[in-house]
């Protein structure tokens, strides 16, 4: 508890008034809208200069850096927890960039030492980062977007009887859009499309791993408590107030994603 009181603090604390740099898509009409990763990195420094070699901006609060890309918030720091495996085993098997140019960003990426795979069998639109404790961010081109990079997706692995389920789980929790994408089920939220992969096992809970959670934003932190909790959605933990008036608390989808739930202001000046 003392740890997850220790983040929420220093989460809620980058909180200043102002600064349009970090707007995140706007609410949908459940008001909802993607938020963060929250990773537990075994080596903060190592997966720092990951994100600003792809052009992260950086807030440092209380001496740990913030990243933010269009459409996503990054916290590198998750209080003394380490964590311990990667996306890949786990439920969130990896989570998305879209670019502008795959080849020019890979091309700089590289010189700025980010590790950088190529894509499956060798596309030259997808490419994959790979940060030293493990997790895996999918690359994909849209060369028509106005920014060179910005946050996509989030890609979840289910046993294939599973995935319906969680389609209509997500839909129905964060107001989102239930679709297809190359004929596979998706859930659109603002800033963020969740999609689905068969797995032959149903795989491990993010919490504990270094991509301990993900988190949306929502514009009415009780009203939306009362809604999931009215759904049958149990918190795991009581919602609170941080200090600075930020109020957060957690919840876990069936499949074992941990997701926090936060009202909160926007970021205020980065340092880079």
């Amino acid at each position: 508890m003392k740890t997850t009181a220790f983040v929420a603090l220093l989460f809620g604390s980058t909180l200043a008034a102002g600064g349009a740099i970090a707007q995140p898509a706007p609410f949908n009409a459940t008001g909802v809208t993607m938020g963060h990763w929250h990773l537990a990195s075994k080596d903060v420094e190592a997966n720092k200069k990951v994100f600003l070699g792809m052009g992260a901006k950086m807030f440092m609060i209380g001496g740990n850096p913030f990243m933010m890309f269009p459409g996503v918030y990054i916290n590198l720091n998750l209080g003394t927890a380490s964590g311990d495996g990667g996306t890949p085993g786990s439920v969130v098997n990896h989570v998305g960039f879209i670019v502008d140019n795959v080849q020019k960003r890979v091309a700089e990426w590289k010189a700025a030492g980010v590790p950088v795979l190529p894509g499956t069998n060798n596309r030259p639109d997808q490419a994959f980062v790979v940060t030293p404790d493990g997790l895996r961010i999918e690359i994909l081109e849209d060369k028509t977007q106005a920014v060179p990079v910005k946050n996509e997706h989030v890609h979840l692995s289910l046993t294939e009887s599973e995935i319906p389920k969680a389609q209509a789980w997500y839909a129905k929790t964060f107001g989102g859009k239930a679709d297809t994408r190359n004929n596979a089920p998706v859930v659109d939220i603002p800033g963020v499309q969740i999609r689905f992969a068969k797995a032959d096992t149903a795989q491990a809970p993010t919490k504990g791993r270094v991509l301990d959670h993900i988190g949306f934003d929502v514009k009415d932190h009780a009203a939306f408590v009362q809604k999931i909790q009215a759904e049958g959605i149990k918190l795991d933990e009581p919602a609170r107030q941080v200090p600075n008036g930020s109020k957060i608390t957690y919840i876990t989808d069936p499949w074992g994603t941990r997701i926090e739930i936060i009202e909160r202001a926007p970021l205020g000046t980065p340092v880079n």
